[in-house]
């Protein structure tokens, strides 16, 4: 089964809204075993709906749209799909009466407009929304079939998985196609070209599994694909491409699937019974965020300084004042020091410093904006790295924070 996705609203295309619908929807279809071919985007304009529909229907045979439902005149997505299947529209007095309580219960005024939002084609059935007011729909063709989102995606979420999916197997869907299932390994140290250069001839003659190399900021995701019947026997036929890919890039491999570098670290510091806080200046904060965004973190995360005034290093890290004005606040000297005070004035085993130049402004000559020294101090070894990252100012803070947990990872792994 080809799948497209249409997303319906003019703030998509101006941007002031994240199309997450689709990734979301993507995701999800991939896991049924159904490809998804094209993405569209689509403005509150009924002509190029309709030509949306007609591109679709000539490519695809479940065209799913999201937006557009709603009771106000720039909700077209029924009524643009009913004059291009020239189906016409119905109110069901039954989905009226609920919208009409959900009002009620909601203390809102009731508006005859929102009627529209009870209208359904012959043959459809609505999906019902369980958080908002407008139900979807699903109709089922001879060539294509059709189902109707709302676009807020706690909404759309839940109707999808809740009442358009058990609609999808039980109408539309072979039974006998086997979902798709994927690995996600993710790789830091080691460039994209470089780790598609050691794994070339398993991408040259990939079949079934399917490998994908993906750029993210601070590593590189490899995604192994197959359909499967289950999660067994993807593991099954994934085993030997994996196992000649952890021979040639295991020293690179920091996290799988869902899991983040932070989690890693949390795993092998509650193993080895170490505990962490951080000194931080440029990235203000990130990487205590990313330590403190899992749960159980403070089983091994102490705590931190965002020490961003030469006055805060001084004062609650006992950076001594010479050593500043002799080496810079950034420099290699500072960014040990933050990491030996912060780990002294915590107790942790182990201290991590970081200390650059984010800019826009503020880069020399001889320390550029993107120049980030990362300190850390463990109970058997100090080390402090320069690095020079490029971007703009958040860029920069972000791929330093992630850095600094690679840094520490290289260390205890």
């Amino acid at each position: 089964m080809k799948a497209e996705i249409i997303s319906v609203g003019t703030e998509l295309l101006l941007g002031q809204i994240l199309n997450t619908n689709s990734k979301y929807l993507s995701e999800r279809l991939a896991e049924l075993g159904i490809n998804v071919y094209t993405h569209t985007t689509v403005g509150d304009n009924s002509e190029r709906l309709r030509q949306a529909f007609n591109n679709a229907a000539d490519r695809v045979n479940l065209i799913i749209t999201t937006g557009g439902l709603g009771p106000t005149g720039d909700d077209i997505t029924r009524e643009t799909l009913s004059a291009f299947l020239n189906l016409p529209l119905e109110i069901s007095a039954e989905e009226a009466d609920r919208i009409q309580q959900h009002f009620k219960r909601r203390g809102l005024e009731w508006v005859d407009s929102n009627s529209k939002q009870a209208a359904f084609f012959p043959g459809s059935v609505f999906l019902k929304n369980e958080v908002g007011t407008a139900p979807g729909l699903a109709l089922k063709g001879s060539d294509y079939s059709f189902i109707l989102l709302p676009g807020p995606p706690n909404e759309m979420q839940l109707m999808f998985s809740k009442y358009a999916v058990p609609w999808m197997k039980n109408n539309i869907m072979d039974p006998a196609i086997l979902p798709l299932h994927s690995m996600i390994l993710k790789f830091m140290g080691i460039s994209e070209s470089k780790l598609e250069n050691i794994l070339e001839d398993l991408f040259r003659n990939q079949t079934e599994p399917t490998l994908a190399l993906y750029a993210k900021t601070g590593e590189i995701q490899l995604r192994i694909t197959a359909r499967a019947q289950s999660s067994a026997h993807f593991q099954q036929l994934i085993q030997p491409s994996l196992d000649e890919i952890m021979k040639r890039a295991a020293q690179y491999l920091t996290a799988v699937n869902e899991e983040t570098l932070a989690v890693t670290l949390m795993r092998i510091l509650k193993e080895r019974n170490l505990t962490v806080s951080t000194a931080e200046s440029c990235t203000g904060g990130i990487v205590s965020s990313l330590f403190t965004a899992n749960p159980g973190s403070s089983q091994y995360y102490v705590g931190s300084v965002i020490a961003y005034s030469n006055e805060i290093k001084t004062k609650l890290l006992d950076i001594p004042a010479k050593l500043i004005q002799e080496h810079g606040a950034v420099s290699p000297q500072v960014a040990e020091a933050m990491a030996e005070g912060i780990k002294n004035k915590t107790g942790s085993a182990i201290g991590i410093g970081i200390t650059g130049i984010a800019g826009p402004g503020g880069g020399t000559s001889e320390k550029p904006v993107g120049l980030v020294y990362i300190a850390v101090n463990t109970p058997e070894q100090k080390i402090c790295t320069s690095h020079k990252l490029t971007g703009n100012r958040e860029t920069i803070r972000q791929r330093a924070a992630i850095t600094a947990l690679h840094q520490l990872w290289k260390l205890i792994r």
